[in-house]
């Protein structure tokens, strides 16, 4: 499986401009599922008072790790994109805490794929945040 190979080498997280700029890393995938390390950083700061790391990248590690266990569900070749990704903060992130985001791509359609998620400090069982998602496959030869 080439598209396991290429993910296990961290480009998927690399080669993305916005996932390279605020350091996600890779820490693992396997078929439909994968998890990605955002190391603490004050500039990822939403409110300075508290050094809780900002909503938004919150999201966005959500949403390229929902991405991820996507790609490595698929068997052939397809760009993910985000239809609809619905998030719920259960609590706000620890201060200065490296932030982990698992995924699983739980359902495969020909153009749909299905993806829950959570976004944790050390403990996935006390979570900072759950997500959901549909992710559309735009899959070469496709009509736009």
């Amino acid at each position: 499986m080439q598209a396991l190979e290429w993910l296990k080498e961290g480009r998927f997280v690399s080669g993305t401009p916005h996932s390279a700029a605020i350091g996600m890393e890779m820490v693992d995938v396997s078929p439909g599922r994968g998890v990605l390390k955002l190391a603490w950083r004050e500039d990822l700061v939403g409110d300075a008072a508290t050094g809780v790391l900002a909503g938004g990248v919150v999201t966005a590690l959500l949403d390229h790790v929902c991405g991820l266990a996507v790609v490595a569900a698929l068997t052939d070749r397809a760009q993910p994109a985000t239809i609809d990704l619905r998030i719920d903060y259960l609590r706000p992130a620890e201060p200065r805490r490296d932030l982990y985001a698992s995924a699983e791509c739980y359902r495969l359609t020909r153009s749909v794929a299905f993806v829950r998620a959570s976004a944790y400090e050390a403990d996935a069982g006390h979570p900072v945040a759950i997500a959901q998602g549909a992710f559309i496959l735009n899959r070469e030869g496709d009509a736009p």
